[in-house]
C-alpha cells in the first residue's frame, strides 16, 4: 500500500485560529461577500434541504441554492421557475451521472430559460472519469453557464476538473452529518485537509475554479475555518436542515434530515438500494431560515476581527491555526450547559 502523504490530515476539531491585533471598529462594517456573492454560502442539494423555498430564500441573501436533483423533471423545472418568481435571481439545479442528465439539451435548455445559471453535476467520486468528461462536455455545449461538481477529497482530482473547465468544485468526501462513506468503504479524507491541499494547488497553478468546502461543517466557526483554509463557498446541509424552508413536514417538534446516499433516500428515488452509505435523523425544527442565516453571518464577521480583517476576501492569507490537542473541544463548550 502506497502512502499518500507524510503529513498528518486535519480536521476542524483539530485546530483553532490564533486571534490577532484587530483594529476594527464595528463587525458589522466587515465584508463578507466572496466572488461576488453577498452571502458566500450554498444549500445543498439534498432531499431535505434545498428545494424552491430554500433556493429562494438564499437567493435574496445573495447565495446560492442547489435545488436536488431526486424529482422528476418537470416538478424540477417546476422548481427552477418558482424559485425565479421568487427572487428575480438565478438559482441551480443538481444533474445526475447515472441518467446523463447533463447530456440532455433540452432539459439544460428549458433550465437555463427558465432562470438556472449553476448547473451542479452531483456524483459521489468526482474524481472519476464520467465527472471528468460531463463536466468537459457541458462547457464545451454551454459555455456560459456555470458548472459545479463534486466531490473530490485530493488537489489532484480537483486539478482535473479544474483542467474540464468547472467553475467550482465541492471538495470533501465523507465528513456529512449523515455520511458513513469513511466507514463503509475506508476511503476519505479530513475535509479541512483537503480544502488546504486544494488551496495549495491555487497557489501555485492559478485557475478560476472555486472551491466550495462540503462536508463536516457543523457551526460557524468551522465555516470560518473554512475559509481560512483557502474555501472559495462553503456548501451547507445539515446547518440548514429542520428550518421553514427546508422540505419536509414538521412532526412533534422535528423535521426529517437524511443522506441522499441512505437507503430510505435510494429507495424513495430510485426503489433499490446499491450501497447503504448514509443515515436518516431528526432534527429540531428550527423556525425561519433567515436566522440561521444571520447567525452565520454574524459567525463569519466576527471571526474575521479575531484575525484583523475587513474582508472576508483576505481571511485566508491573514490567518495563523494552531494544532490542539483532543481535550480543546471540551474546554471550547461553554461549561455551563447542561450535561
Amino acid at each position: 500500500m502506497i502512502r499518500f502523504s507524510e503529513e498528518k490530515s486535519l480536521c476542524f476539531d483539530d485546530i483553532l485560529l490564533v486571534p490577532q491585533h484587530s483594529d476594527i471598529a464595528t463587525r458589522s462594517d466587515i465584508d463578507i461577500s466572496m466572488h461576488g456573492y453577498g452571502f458566500p454560502i450554498v444549500a445543498s442539494p439534498m432531499d431535505t434541504v434545498c428545494e424552491w423555498e430554500m433556493a429562494a430564500r438564499i437567493s435574496s441573501y445573495n447565495g446560492i441554492g442547489i435545488i436536488h436533483r431526486y424529482m422528476d423533471t418537470s416538478e424540477r423545472l417546476f422548481q427552477i421557475e418558482q424559485a425565479a418568481i421568487m427572487t428575480h435571481n438565478k438559482d441551480g439545479i443538481g444533474v445526475g451521472l447515472s441518467s446523463l442528465e447533463c447530456f440532455d439539451t433540452q432539459f439544460i435548455d428549458d433550465a437555463i430559460e427558465l432562470g438556472c445559471n449553476w448547473f451542479c453535476i452531483d456524483t459521489a467520486n468526482g474524481h472519476g472519469e464520467a465527472a471528468i468528461k460531463a463536466v468537459a462536455h457541458l462547457r464545451a455545449w454551454y459555455p456560459g453557464i456555470n458548472i459545479m461538481v463534486g466531490n473530490v477529497s485530493t488537489s489532484n482530482g480537483f486539478a482535473k476538473l479544474a483542467d474540464a473547465g468547472a467553475d467550482a468544485v465541492r471538495v470533501g468526501i465523507g465528513g456529512g452529518a449523515t455520511c458513513k462513506t469513511r466507514i463503509i468503504t475506508g476511503h476519505g479524507i479530513p475535509t479541512l485537509q483537503s480544502i488546504i491541499d486544494c488551496a495549495e494547488y491555487k497557489d501555485h497553478n492559478p485557475t478560476n475554479t472555486l472551491i466550495v468546502a462540503d462536508g463536516g461543517i457543523r457551526n460557524s466557526g468551522d465555516i470560518v475555518k473554512a475559509f481560512a483554509a483557502g474555501a472559495d463557498l462553503v456548501m451547507l446541509g445539515s446547518m440548514l436542515a429542520g428550518t421553514e424552508e427546508s422540505p419536509g413536514k414538521v412532526v412533534d417538534g422535528y423535521k426529517i434530515f437524511r443522506g441522499m446516499a441512505s437507503r430510505d433516500a435510494q429507495i424513495d428515488w430510485r426503489g433499490k438500494v446499491s450501497v447503504d452509505e448514509g443515515i436518516t435523523t431528526k432534527v429540531p425544527y428550527k423556525g425561519l431560515v433567515r436566522d440561521t442565516f444571520e447567525q452565520i453571518m454574524g459567525g463569519i464577521r466576527s471571526g474575521c476581527s479575531y484575525t484583523g480583517v475587513n474582508k472576508l476576501s483576505d481571511l485566508s492569507t491573514h490567518a495563523i491555526y494552531t494544532e490542539v490537542s483532543s481535550l480543546s473541544v471540551n474546554e471550547s463548550r461553554p461549561h455551563a450547559e447542561a450535561k
